[in-house]
C-alpha cells in the first residue's frame, strides 16, 4: 500500500534540545506512539508520523502541528513498497535524527492452539518491519549521529506465561536486533535505546484485559505520557552518555505480573 502523506503548515519552534531535529515515529496514531509524537512536537522536533488508522493519524497530526512541522503517513509497515515510498517522501527533510519504533500487534494463545497466521503477523509487524525500516534509514541516522529507540516489552527480557510465547519470541528477537545494532553503530556516533515496558494504559492493553476477563483499571498501569517524558529526557542527554536499556513497570503488584507494553 502506498502511504498517503499530508504536510501541515510549519508552526513555531523554540530553543529546546530537540527543536532542530527530525524524527520518525511509528505507531503514532494511538497509545505510546501518540504520546511520544506529542512530546517530541512540544520540543519543536520536525516529525514524520506513521500509523495505520487514517482518522486517528489525522487527529494526531492536527494536534502535533500546533507545536512543530508534522507530516503524517498512513502505512502498513508490512508493505515493503510502502516503506520505500515513505522513505522517498522524507527525502526533502535530509537527515534523520531520531527513529522511534512503537508500532506493534499482539495475539495470545498456547502453542497447542495458536494459529501460525498470528505468528506470521506478529513477526511481520513486531520484528521484520523495524528491522527493514532501520536498515533503510541507517545511512541517514549515521550521517546525523542519530538515535534509535525500540519500544519493547518486559516479556522481551523474560517470559513465564505460555500463552504469550509468540509475542515473547518477537520481543526477544527485537532485543537481539537492538543489542547487535548498538555494537555496530556506536562507533559511528549513533545511540540505540531499548525500553522494556510493563503493562501500559493503551487501547491495546484494554483489549488484552478484556480478552483475559480482567477488570481494566488504567490508573494502576503505566501512563503513555510518562513514558514519553522519560524518552524526551533520555534523548536530550549530552552525547557523552548513552542509556542502552530502560525497564519500567507499574507500581501496583497485580499489574506487574503479566504482559508488558501496549500501543
Amino acid at each position: 500500500m502506498t502511504p498517503t502523506c499530508q504536510t501541515e503548515p510549519e508552526a513555531w519552534t523554540l530553543a529546546r534540545p530537540l527543536s532542530s531535529q527530525n524524527a520518525l515515529v511509528t505507531g503514532a496514531s494511538s497509545g505510546i506512539g501518540r504520546a511520544v509524537a506529542l512530546a517530541l512536537a512540544r520540543q519543536g522536533a520536525s516529525l514524520h508520523l506513521v500509523g495505520r488508522s487514517a482518522k486517528a493519524l489525522a487527529e494526531i497530526v492536527d494536534e502535533a502541528s500546533q507545536f512543530s512541522s508534522v507530516k503524517g503517513c498512513q502505512l502498513d509497515l508490512t508493505d515493503d513498497n510502502g516503506i520505500e515510498s515513505l522513505i522517498g517522501s522524507m527525502a526533502e527533510s535530509g537527515t534523520l535524527d531520531i527513529l522511534v519504533h512503537s508500532a506493534g500487534v499482539f495475539h495470545q494463545s498456547r502453542m497447542a492452539d495458536a494459529a501460525v497466521e498470528d505468528f506470521d503477523r506478529q513477526y511481520a509487524v513486531n520484528l521484520r518491519a523495524p528491522y527493514v525500516l532501520t536498515q533503510r534509514l541507517l545511512p541517514r541516522l549515521i550521517a546525523s549521529h542519530g538515535q534509535i529507540v525500540f519500544i519493547n516489552s518486559t516479556v522481551g527480557l523474560a517470559n513465564k506465561r505460555p500463552e504469550v510465547g509468540q509475542y515473547a519470541a518477537m520481543k526477544h528477537g527485537l532485543k537481539a536486533i537492538a543489542d547487535s545494532l548498538r555494537e555496530e553503530v556506536n562507533q559511528k556516533g549513533v545511540r540505540v535505546l531499548t525500553v522494556y515496558l510493563g503493562r501500559t494504559a493503551t487501547p491495546m492493553q484494554e483489549a488484552i484485559f478484556r480478552e483475559e476477563g480482567r477488570v481494566y483499571r488504567p490508573d494502576t498501569l503505566l501512563q503513555p505520557k510518562d513514558i514519553a517524558s522519560l524518552l524526551i529526557h533520555t534523548l536530550s542527554l549530552p552525547r557523552t552518555v548513552e542509556v542502552t536499556d530502560i525497564s519500567i513497570r507499574p507500581m501496583a503488584d497485580h499489574a506487574n505480573s503479566g504482559l508488558g507494553k501496549g500501543s
